[in-house]
């Protein structure tokens, strides 16, 4: 995925030295850093009242999660890198939706069957 790092959205200053670099979703691990990052980023945005840095913090997060549908959909890549694509994209959707609850809603999903399953396959990968 390292060729989608040259193809990264260019920000506005001070915003893009900020965003520059932070999305990965190469493992579910990378997602999460990603997206808790991105957090932090929106979180001093909406406190300083810069809706431009929120709106960056959006779109980056958005980027992250049509790549992820574009990997996931891809039918020439191994089934489960496929599937980690597709929960990458989810969390991504989940922390667009509700940025707040995600944090919980991340804790909650990692105990079931389901993310289990999947993190296992991860492993093995």
């Amino acid at each position: 995925m390292s060729r989608f790092r040259s193809r990264e959205p260019r920000f506005d200053p001070p915003c893009d030295e900020m965003l520059r670099g932070i999305l990965s979703f190469k493992t579910l691990a990378h997602t999460e850093e990603t997206i808790r990052h991105l957090e932090i980023l929106r979180q001093r945005f909406l406190v300083a009242s810069d809706k431009k840095g929120v709106e960056y913090c959006r779109q980056l997060g958005l980027l992250g999660r049509q790549r992820a549908e574009l990997v996931a959909a891809n039918h020439r890549v191994d089934p489960q890198k496929r599937r980690q694509k597709q929960e990458a994209a989810l969390w991504f959707r989940i922390w667009l939706e509700t940025p707040e609850l995600f944090p919980e809603w991340l804790s909650l999903r990692k105990r079931t069957e389901e993310f289990l399953a999947l993190q296992d396959q991860e492993t093995s990968l």
